[in-house]
């Protein structure tokens, strides 16, 4: 979603690629290189091949975005809804990556029993 919707935005509907941050006071260019960020940071997450380094970048990345989205809505329009969704949004990352760090250490352990059973026969 993180991703999905700025692209989406940014290729089909360009007129709207500040329709989130311009009612908050932000500049223009600060639409985009959110939009940017956002895809980068998504795009990091979802390829487990990348370096743990740049996910945990990733990681945090868009929860500093959503954190400071929600305090722009607090701050500016005061709407609820607005205010919600990045919380709503950070919670479905805070699972993610819970379990990518759950994953992760199963599948070094796989590796090691694989490499230990191997090297027995």
């Amino acid at each position: 979603m993180e991703a999905i919707i700025p692209l989406a935005t940014l290729l089909f509907a360009h007129e709207y690629f500040n329709a989130g941050t311009k009612p908050l006071g932000y500049p223009d260019y600060f639409a985009y290189a959110l939009m940017v960020c956002k895809i980068l940071g998504a795009t990091a997450i979802m390829f487990p091949k990348l370096p743990a380094k740049l996910r945990e970048w990733a990681y945090a990345g868009l929860t500093f975005n959503l954190i400071f989205a929600a305090i722009s809505h607090m701050a500016v329009d005061q709407i609820i809804a607005y205010i919600l969704m990045p919380i709503v949004v950070g919670i479905i990352l805070g699972v993610s990556y819970v379990y990518s760090q759950k994953i992760k250490p199963e599948s070094k352990n796989q590796q090691l029993c694989h490499s230990k059973h191997t090297s027995k026969t």
